[in-house]
């Protein structure tokens, strides 16, 4: 689940702006500098953590699947070693909308052929779509950018694959698109023009083509901006390429509304289709599933369950259907998911005679998450999931069934023992990052959704899985004592409140004894001193409200308003001396400052770059007053007098994120990492001589769309650097 995530609706204006732009080559490789170090680089293994929105077998060749996901990028499934290969981290930072993956195509006749249909927002401030398509697997890729917007972290984007290889003929492809009809290009998606004889019209809702499937020659497209009336038509055929008609009789009514997704049974000739009141992944609560004999154009439900019923505490049983696939060996074999289940818990319903009869999978399933923890979420057994609208059938064995959850992927062989299969697919949304100096663990991570994570090891999920007491669903803040390491608080959206300590590093936890009014919807970042005697807590609303500051002096157990410190700031403790604390005024550029503990500012600095909230205050470590504000394309600042003045750094011209790490053999300053630019690309640096000069420590193969919410240095093994990214997890650099 990514609840942090926005996804806001526009609507494309005009269809002649469905003309293609001239495709390229997706990147071109640039130059190195001739001193870069050789970096490898490798994810802190968490395990999924995303919402994975679309997962496909190849039909022609056995152990051969992709999966697809809304911020995350693309996957190839590697059957030898049982691990999903990441296909789109070369997506750079001015190409950060096209981490969203809208949809998947493969060509069954030419299997080493690869489509992707990317684009996250169909929002005016969001750039245009794409489709990226590879000859080798994705190993390699031709991009042809749309003037059209896609929306693959959008309402909706569980539906089934908008993208499909023609039966008819593999040159011709089709696109579906929210609010631009249905796309066609007859050079293999080279180039792409508008269908001007598809009959429906884009309406408000933002989903327009739902799915497109093949159904024996002919091709088959769900219209999701239906009002459910029994005058809408929601599925729509073409049998020979030009003319689109309504296919008659289809069913309508409020729990037909939106057809989310559609699977063919080759053997029987029958189209299996799930519906639900919306789009989803939230906000459905009812749902149907009926299956269209293709020869005779009979219609009939085979609905599993009926929603709408009460579960054995008294709620109301209200969900959609979601996810359907067929079993290519077996005629009349259907699996298909329940979607937004909250009350009874989604589950897998399965067939083997065409839905006259159903087995809930659920209540036979035995999960082992033993390598991924955190699917517990602090309870005792894991839940079979939520978010189910990616369901896949293995053509090759009919025991091997994988579904798609807002946090994982799960597997089973045998219909009953199920775990995750998520080696390699890391999704994190992540906010915050600390390399404590000593101890244990060389990491612990703020993430969106899931929140903060203790790193015993990086090749390996945390043996705790997420913090307990409280568990957070999203994290807002996490600090360390700096001349106290082993005393670390954290800040997020609490289970059970919105704050805890720890006194052990952060093996384990304990929430504060009392907290603001205001926390509970509104918990933002957090400072402790550097003797972990003073506690800063700043708090925004999701919504960009911002409330007073306050401060603790006992452990949480106590606070106060600090009324001079600027609303919404975040709290920088200073790491050599406990009574230091700074805050910058993003929106009037003033650097604040406390010599009393925190519990009062004054203005300091003034006249610095404002109107960001995303600018950075970084304290260098064990120094007192030695500051780094990162102001974007602004540039970066440093101040050695505790933020009385500051002077533009002149080795780079833009820095959005920086952090600290060991310092160089026979350097007497911190190494600085950065996400910046120092030349015409933003790219991850390094410097080892106070930002005099920088090197470049990741490649064109190595970039994850947007990486500037954190990055911090190892203070233990120097070159060793910590990537906050957003949908590809932590990425971690070394030296080699």
């Amino acid at each position: 689940m990514h609840a942090s995530r926005v996804s806001r609706r526009a609507v494309l204006a005009g269809a002649a702006a469905v003309a293609a732009i001239t495709s390229v080559p997706l990147l071109t490789t640039r130059a190195q500098a001739a001193e870069a170090p050789a970096y490898r680089w490798r994810n802190a293994a968490i395990g999924g953590t995303g919402f994975v929105t679309g997962v496909l077998f190849h039909s022609s060749v056995r152990g051969l699947a992709y999966a697809r996901t809304d911020i995350g990028g693309a996957y190839r499934w590697d059957d030898r070693t049982a691990r999903w290969t990441p296909l789109t981290d070369q997506l750079g930072w001015d190409d950060w909308n096209l981490f969203g993956v809208e949809a998947l195509a493969v060509d069954p006749a030419h299997p080493n052929r690869l489509y992707l249909a990317v684009g996250t927002y169909a929002q005016s401030w969001a750039g245009n779509g794409a489709v990226l398509r590879s000859e080798d697997r994705g190993a390699t890729w031709t991009r042809t950018d749309l003037a059209v917007k896609l929306g693959g972290n959008e309402d909706g984007r569980g539906a089934g694959e908008r993208l499909l290889v023609d039966p008819r003929d593999s040159d011709t492809l089709w696109l579906g698109t929210r609010h631009d009809g249905l796309l066609k290009s007859t050079d293999r998606g080279a180039t792409w023009a508008a269908v001007t004889g598809f009959p429906a019209t884009a309406g408000a809702s933002g989903q327009g083509v739902t799915f497109l499937v093949a159904v024996g020659r002919a091709v088959y497209a769900g219209w999701g901006d239906g009002d459910g009336s029994a005058a809408a038509v929601n599925l729509y055929r073409s049998t020979d390429g030009t003319t689109w008609t309504a296919v008659p009789a289809q069913p309508t009514g409020t729990s037909a509304k939106v057809p989310l997704r559609a699977a063919y049974d080759s053997r029987s000739r029958e189209l299996y289709v799930t519906y639900a009141d919306a789009p989803g992944p939230n906000g459905q609560s009812t749902g149907s599933v009926h299956k269209l004999a293709v020869a005779s154009g009979t219609w009939t439900e085979v609905t599993p369950v009926q929603p709408g019923g009460t579960t054995s505490d008294g709620s109301t049983d209200s969900f959609g259907y979601g996810g359907v696939a067929v079993d290519a060996r077996r005629a009349g074999t259907v699996v298909v998911s329940t979607n937004n289940r909250w009350a009874a818990v989604d589950t897998l319903y399965r067939t083997t005679d065409g839905g006259r009869t159903w087995t809930s999978l659920k209540d036979v399933a035995v999960f082992d998450v033993s390598e991924t923890p955190f699917l517990k979420w602090g309870a005792e057994q894991p839940k079979f999931g939520w978010w189910i609208q990616a369901v896949a059938v293995d053509p090759y064995d009919s025991k091997h069934v994988v579904y798609g959850t807002g946090a994982t992927l799960y597997g089973t062989r045998d219909l009953t023992h199920w775990a995750p299969r998520i080696r390699g697919l890391e999704e994190t949304s992540v906010r915050q990052l600390i390399s404590p100096p000593v101890g244990e663990a060389h990491l612990i991570s703020a993430s969106g959704d899931i929140g903060v994570m203790y790193h015993e090891r990086l090749t390996a999920s945390p043996s705790r899985g997420m913090a307990a007491n409280p568990v957070f669903g999203s994290a807002t803040g996490i600090a360390q004592a700096a001349g106290r390491p082993s005393y670390v608080v954290r800040t997020g959206f609490g289970d059970h409140g919105n704050g805890a300590y720890s006194r052990d590093g952060g093996r384990s936890w304990a929430p504060f004894a009392a907290q603001p009014g205001i926390a509970g919807d509104s918990p933002g970042p957090i400072a402790t001193g550097a003797d972990g005697g003073t506690l800063l807590w700043s708090f925004v609303h999701w919504d960009g409200t911002k409330y007073p500051t306050h401060r603790s002096a006992d452990n949480g157990a106590t606070w106060s308003e600090v009324s001079s410190f600027p609303k919404g700031a975040t709290p920088v403790a200073d790491p050599a001396d406990p009574t230091l604390f700074y805050a910058y005024d993003t929106d009037t550029g003033t650097l604040y400052a406390s010599t009393d503990s925190g519990r009062s500012f004054t203005a300091r600095a003034s006249g610095l770059p404002a109107g960001d909230s995303q600018f950075q205050l970084v304290a260098a470590p064990g120094r007192s007053g030695d500051l780094w504000l990162s102001v974007k394309w602004n540039g970066l600042y440093r101040s050695v007098d505790g933020g009385v003045s500051f002077s533009k750094v002149g080795s780079c011209w833009a820095s959005y994120t920086l952090g600290f790490g060991k310092a160089a053999a026979g350097a007497d300053y911190p190494a600085i990492y950065q996400v910046g630019s120092t030349e015409t690309i933003t790219a991850v640096y390094r410097s080892d001589d106070e930002a005099r000069t920088w090197v470049r420590i990741n490649d064109d193969q190595h970039q994850w769309g947007w990486v500037g919410q954190a990055v911090v240095g190892d203070p233990r093994v120097h070159g060793r650097v910590y990537l906050a990214t957003n949908g590809r997890g932590i990425q971690y650099g070394e030296q080699v």
